[in-house]
């Protein structure tokens, strides 16, 4: 019994253990997934620790470093990151102008100058400390890496840093430091510098263009004094930032573009015609007086008045600045074009009519002489100098040649035939005129300071003398070539008319001019007598004899009857009649230009004429009036004679003023150039 029970007690002791050993290992269990678990979660954070380890070690590093370098560092850094703050407080400075640099500078030009001056000091400081605070924090980084205070990669990255921002700060990136916004203000102000320019820059108007004088033109005004203040104000920035040239590439622009639009309403279009667009000068001769006026209006209004506002505008920056740029508006705007017509000019044909508008060119440009010198004497106008020298000598030059050849062709076109009709040669007209101009109020002035002046360029000396020596010279070529072409005629009635015409001519268009005073009251007074002589020498010859042809012999006597009296005055009037159709066929085809002569020399031959007639037609008329042929005899009227004797000798029109004529023979040409133009003879 006693057994049972012990082995009871044994048996709830095993079962006891084994709860306790089941419990147990259930517990190691439990304990080994909690640790399986913590070891699964512990991994990525040594993984974790494991990266983080390096940095770790870097930021405890400068604990392990000199301890003198490691407290001095503090100091080091602070001096250096002063300068770097000072400039990054100046470029939030720059930053906050851009609003205002933005805007257009018309609304506040003022107060748009002072915000981009101090853009101006603003960026003048950047420029000035950049380099230094990156010098200091080159310095400090060097420092680090002496005294193994820092990382070598932050240390690498850092340097890396300051070498870009040192790039930066070269010249040819110092447009970075404001990110483009101080060229952005620049180009807003030259924007407003043109604005102000074109908005006051107003065409010169004119009341009437054509016909230019001293009240044709109205004065231009200068621009507005403020707006000239306003002009340099914006130079004086512009200037400092080296953008003076596009200053005046603008200027130029815009005054030059407002000049020509004043000379385009003179209509210039024939400064542009060439050489070879016409044969000789007349074909211009018209636009020479238009040149002289225009040229002047130009010089004396609109290049005056621009040479004054280049100096309003640029006078602080110095002369040669606004000469340069006057100089170039004048180019640009036209006087190269006027003195390139000149030239042309002078490179035309040459012809005796040439002399005077060649000194009507000289007479413009001595007229304006002062002005040229004044506005145009600068080194920067050395181009219009040269061009106005040379149009000057080629004008000099080509006057006096044609004045020292005008008598030799004078002499060379004696050798052509007169004119047929008896009438006044143009070479007669022409050169009568023409040394009455050369020797007038107009034009001796000016030919004597260009005989002068051309006398000097070969140091010699002009005396006015030999001017009046040489036209006279010319005047008797003309006589001689008068009484040589007088004896040229075969019909010596047509030779007498001719003689008659020259020499009234010669008497009357000399007499009371100045040269005419210089032949004197003698040579007028033989002329006019030669003219009276010719006349009646002429009527004698020819219509004087008309009336002899009327006789009345034979009639009064005559006692044979009716029928033979009417057959002598059928004789003498067909006799008459055929020798006055004769002579009126012959001579309507000559002419007397002068009026007063034709007129004149017609009633003296009406006078000559119509009286015998009107009476042998009273007394003898009617023995053959009422004869059926009577027509064939009494052939003109008395109204109908004197109305063709009256319409005698009237000049045809399109005779030229000037004197042309066709080459001489070889034998007459001696190498001397010949002015004539045209293959017409003297007539």
């Amino acid at each position: 019994m006693g057994d049972s029970i012990s082995g009871n007690g044994d048996h709830k002791d095993w079962i006891q253990n084994l709860i306790a050993a089941r419990k147990s290992l259930k517990l190691s269990l439990d304990k080994s997934k909690a640790l399986g678990f913590a070891l699964e979660k512990a991994g990525p954070r040594l993984d974790e620790i494991n990266q983080r380890l390096p940095s770790l070690e870097a930021a405890v590093r400068p604990i392990r470093a000199d301890k003198d370098a490691l407290a001095a560092v503090g100091g080091h850094i602070n001096r250096a990151v002063g300068p770097a703050a000072a400039v990054l407080k100046v470029f939030d400075a720059v930053h906050g102008l851009e609003q205002s640099l933005l805007s257009y500078p018309k609304n506040d030009l003022p107060g748009y100058l002072s915000v981009l001056k101090r853009l101006e000091e603003a960026l003048r400081f950047l420029g000035d400390n950049c380099g230094l605070a990156i010098q200091w924090l080159e310095d400090i980084v060097e420092y680090l890496e002496d005294n193994t205070v820092a990382d070598e990669r932050y240390l690498s990255n850092l340097k890396k840093s300051l070498k870009n921002l040192r790039e930066l700060q070269s010249d040819d990136h110092k447009a970075r430091l404001d990110g483009g916004l101080l060229d952005a203000a620049l180009d807003k102000l030259e924007d407003e510098f043109r604005r102000l320019l074109t908005e006051h820059s107003v065409p010169l108007p004119m009341s009437s263009p054509s016909s230019l004088g001293p009240k044709a033109v109205i004065a231009p005004s200068p621009l507005p004094v403020t707006v000239i203040q306003k002009l340099q104000a914006i130079l004086g920035r512009l200037i400092a930032n080296n953008r003076l040239e596009k200053c005046i590439s603008i200027y130029v622009e815009v005054r030059g573009s407002n000049v020509r639009a004043s000379l385009r309403a003179l209509n210039l279009d024939y400064l542009e015609i060439s050489i070879a667009e016409f044969n000789d000068v007349q074909n211009i001769e018209g636009y020479i007086a238009q040149w002289g006026k225009h040229l002047e209006f130009a010089v004396k209004h609109l290049f005056e008045e621009e040479y004054k506002l280049c100096n309003d505008v640029f006078e602080r920056i110095g002369l040669d600045v606004w000469m340069g740029c006057f100089a170039k508006i004048a180019a640009q705007a036209g006087i190269l074009a006027f003195l390139q017509f000149g030239k042309t000019v002078t490179e035309s044909k040459k012809d005796p009519i040439k002399l005077l508008k060649l000194l009507d060119i000289f007479a413009s440009l001595n007229k304006l002489r002062l002005d040229f010198n004044r506005l145009f004497g600068g080194a920067a106008c050395i181009e219009i100098q040269n061009l106005t020298r040379d149009l000057i000598k080629r004008v000099i030059d080509g006057a006096a040649e044609i004045f020292w050849e005008l008598l030799v062709q004078v002499d060379l076109q004696r050798q052509i035939p007169p004119p047929l009709d008896g009438g006044v040669p143009r070479l007669v007209s022409f050169i009568t005129d023409y040394c009455n101009k050369l020797l007038g109020d107009d034009y001796k002035p000016i030919l004597t300071q260009v005989l002068i002046i051309h006398r000097s360029w070969k140091h010699e000396r002009f005396q006015e003398r030999l001017l009046v020596t040489e036209v006279l010279n010319v005047i008797k070529a003309i006589e001689l070539n008068v009484e040589t072409w007088i004896k040229a005629y075969e019909d010596t009635v047509l030779s007498n008319m001719f003689a008659m015409n020259n020499h009234y001519h010669l008497y009357k268009h000399l007499k009371g001019t100045k040269l005419g005073d210089l032949l004197g009251d003698s040579w007028l007074r033989e002329h006019e007598l030669h003219k009276d002589y010719y006349a009646t020498v002429f009527l004698r010859d020819s219509w004087g004899k008309l009336p002899g042809h009327l006789s009345r012999e034979g009639l009064i006597l005559f006692s044979g009857g009716r029928a033979t009296a009417r057959d002598l005055v059928k004789k003498r009037l067909k006799t008459f009649n055929e020798a006055f159709d004769e002579m009126y066929k012959k001579q309507s085809n000559w002419v007397m230009p002068e009026i007063d002569l034709r007129e004149k020399t017609c009633q003296l031959i009406v006078q000559a004429v119509l009286p015998v007639y009107r009476s042998y037609m009273q007394n003898y008329g009617p023995l053959v009036e009422q004869d059926g042929s009577s027509s064939k005899y009494a052939k003109y009227s008395v109204q109908a004679l004197e109305q063709m004797l009256g319409s005698l000798f009237q000049p045809r029109p399109g005779r030229y003023g000037s004197f042309k004529g066709r080459p001489p023979s070889e034998k007459f040409n001696n190498g001397v150039a010949d002015l004539r133009r045209t293959a017409s003879a003297v007539v």
